[in-house]
């Protein structure tokens, strides 16, 4: 198993991240199904303020480039990302395009 732990931040509207809290209290199916189907086995996001803290754990074979593969062949994912899109904001340091941006793991007691 491996874990990644990921961030992004969300618009600061308080009534944009109701609606993204709302959307994430039930996902689309199809996007439950390709976040399995993709090797992921957990998927948790926590927040604080506007900002969003991912931990994903997944299996050994998990890629990050095979996942956004998969997603840019997916119809329905291209949908929701699009729609996510709508109340995140790409963290200052994000390259061009990126969403959640991958975090290095600076400490482990």
């Amino acid at each position: 198993m491996k874990r990644f732990c990921l961030a992004l931040d969300l618009k600061n509207d308080p009534v944009l991240i109701a609606e993204y809290i709302a959307y994430h209290k039930k996902i689309w199916p199809e996007i439950e199904s390709s976040i399995k189907e993709s090797g992921i086995s957990n998927m948790e996001i926590y927040k604080t303020g506007n900002r969003l803290f991912m931990i994903m754990e997944t299996t050994d074979s998990f890629s990050f480039d095979a996942k956004a593969a998969a997603d840019l062949n997916n119809p329905k994912v291209q949908e929701w990302e699009a729609l996510m899109w709508k109340y995140q904001q790409a963290l200052p340091q994000a390259e061009p395009g990126e969403k959640w941006k991958l975090m290095n793991k600076i400490f482990e007691l």
